[in-house]
């Protein structure tokens, strides 16, 4: 398996990076506050986790070895996958994972599009007792990437891909246009849609 990427950020979408190790290009899933820490050229070591599938071989990309660990350890309960324990990560940071499964908050998990109140319910039940108490890091969430143009689109394809419905993710961009400077920050303001909805 594929424990970490070094190498040169050769592009950085809404959903992945490529990084470019020995001159072949890997495509790592990232959530988009690993993607706003991000720049083209700039050399990086990100822990990875690869998701065999019989017709797929999936690279998910990491801020750090913390995310990595939490990433893998949700996955071991039921109806989680790898999408959904990236949402899960998008949506809550490691500590405020932890902190919501160890106080029980359905409420909190809830809002990661995918869960329900059942599926909260049973995440706890099984992830309770190895899931460790919060480590009191704060998130690593850099300024993202400029991109000029069309953000409105970005950030509405970054939610849907995410989970949310198109209908979600257009209430969001609206939420947060009055934040869009020129250019727009597109990491910024996916990071704030994203608020937006876990409040709604």
């Amino acid at each position: 398996m594929i424990a970490f990427v070094s190498g040169r950020v050769a592009a950085v979408t809404l959903s992945s990076a490529v990084v470019e190790v020995g001159g072949v290009g890997l495509e790592l899933q990232c959530t988009p506050g690993t993607l706003a820490t991000l720049r083209g050229g700039q050399q990086v070591t990100l822990p990875t986790s690869m998701v065999v599938r019989e017709d797929s071989l999936t690279l998910f990309g990491f801020l750090d070895d913390d995310e990595k660990t939490l990433f893998e350890l949700v996955q071991t309960a039921s109806g989680v996958g790898p999408k959904l324990a990236q949402s899960m990560l998008a949506v809550l940071p490691p500590d405020d994972l932890r902190q919501a499964v160890a106080a029980e908050d359905v409420k909190t998990l809830t809002r990661v599009p995918g869960i329900g109140q059942k599926g909260a319910q049973r995440i706890i039940l099984e992830l309770k007792d190895r899931i460790g108490p919060p480590s009191g890091g704060s998130f690593a969430g850099g300024a993202a990437p400029s991109v000029a143009g069309g953000w409105r689109d970005q950030v509405q394809q970054g939610l849907v891909g995410l989970g949310w419905s198109a209908k979600d993710a257009d209430r969001a961009v609206d939420a947060v246009a009055d934040q869009a400077g020129e250019p727009a920050d597109v990491g910024a303001l996916l990071r704030a849609a994203l608020r937006t909805l876990s409040k709604a």
